[in-house]
């Protein structure tokens, strides 16, 4: 279940009112599970209920999801926020741009899970983000970097003291080191030059 805010739901409910009778709201992900996934709420009025659609019980309201949106929502948050500009619905799904995976999944998923949920949202505030070439034998994740860190002076400490470090912490014992494939040296590759 989507976990909505008290102050959310008397929103919602507010919101709802003026609506013709029977409608809901839809919660939503366009592109799930690519890096370009957005979420979105939206009115859904009852011609527009699919017999596919996910119902959850409000107080005063429902919300739809749709089939293929639902296992990306798991975990959502929806909240009323409250700040000197105005007040602001926020939906957080950190679920939203890679499915979650399962904690018995192999370490491999696990890993890309990881970098995708936790690694890339914190990279991409410098324009940048790692791919996860492998997974060796003996455990080392190898990574590229792409975007903003492709070419970086900062990236060994990044790579140190950001993500290999978390990557271990997250994955003790099984996860034995990261090792970076990318080529640094500035040139035509690089992003910034």
């Amino acid at each position: 279940m989507i976990d909505i805010t008290p102050s959310a739901e008397v929103h919602f409910k507010k919101l709802l009112e003026p609506q013709k009778e029977g409608t809901c709201i839809r919660i939503f992900v366009i592109n799930p599970g690519t890096p370009k996934a957005e979420c979105g709420v939206s009115y859904c009025p009852p011609e527009a209920v699919e017999s596919s659609d996910t119902r959850y019980n409000y107080n005063g309201f429902d919300a739809l999801v749709d089939d293929v949106s639902l296992p990306f929502l798991e975990e959502a948050f929806i909240d009323l926020v409250e700040e000197d500009t105005g007040t602001q619905l926020t939906l957080k799904a950190p679920n939203a741009k890679m499915r979650k995976v399962k904690n018995d999944a192999p370490l491999l998923e696990r890993v890309e899970y990881v970098i995708q949920v936790q690694i890339n949202p914190q990279l991409a505030s410098h324009g940048g983000f790692i791919k996860l070439i492998e997974l060796t034998d003996d455990n080392v994740a190898v990574i590229e970097f792409g975007g903003g860190c492709n070419g970086c002076s900062q990236v060994d400490l990044t790579l140190k003291d950001g993500i290999e470090k978390e990557l271990l912490e997250e994955f003790s014992g099984e996860l034995n080191a990261v090792r970076d494939i990318t080529e640094h040296q500035s040139g035509d590759h690089s992003f910034y030059k």
